[in-house]
């Protein structure tokens, strides 16, 4: 009965080999393939694999991609949700794959509800309106015009002080 188990055992090996083989592949890809976080409307950097030659965001309305000097990228968060990023050689080999994460932010935020309409408020340290996906669309737009005129006047007047 031993020797009939040991024979069958062995009938396995190659089976046995190939799924080990398998394993170490898939672990390895699942290893390289890491998922990166970055929160909305921030940015990270990330160190490309040497040879890159093309870098590919799958949806560039979650987050977007600019490819700096030095081998580094900078990777912004756009919009909540997940996409991923490719990155190539010149001969189209797949160097590298991430999962891109993007996440709501860290800082300190009250959302105000005014019935159906939200209202999002950055509280670092004194409470002032700022951008933010989901909110009323009056609040938003004007919240983003008084931030255009701002930058704008801003703009101008570094503008101004150059000569």
């Amino acid at each position: 009965m031993t020797a009939l188990c040991l024979r069958s055992l062995g009938a396995l090996r190659p089976l046995y080999w190939a799924a080990v083989v398998l394993s170490l592949t898939f672990a390895s890809r699942a290893m390289a393939d890491e998922m990166i976080v970055v929160h909305l409307d921030e940015a990270r950097i990330i160190k490309l694999p040497d040879r890159t030659t093309t870098v590919v965001i799958g949806n560039p309305l979650i987050a977007d991609i600019s490819v700096q000097s030095g081998g580094l990228a900078v990777l912004t968060g756009k919009s909540y949700g997940a996409t991923n990023v490719i990155i190539m050689d010149k001969g189209g080999a797949v160097l590298a794959e991430h999962d891109v994460e993007v996440q709501g932010s860290d800082d300190k935020i009250v959302v105000v509800y005014r019935g159906g309409a939200r209202e999002t408020y950055s509280c670092t340290p004194e409470c002032s309106a700022r951008i933010a996906l989901g909110d009323d669309t009056k609040f938003f737009t004007d919240t983003l015009s008084r931030m255009t005129a701002r930058n704008g006047q801003s703009l101008t007047a570094g503008a101004g002080g150059q000569r």
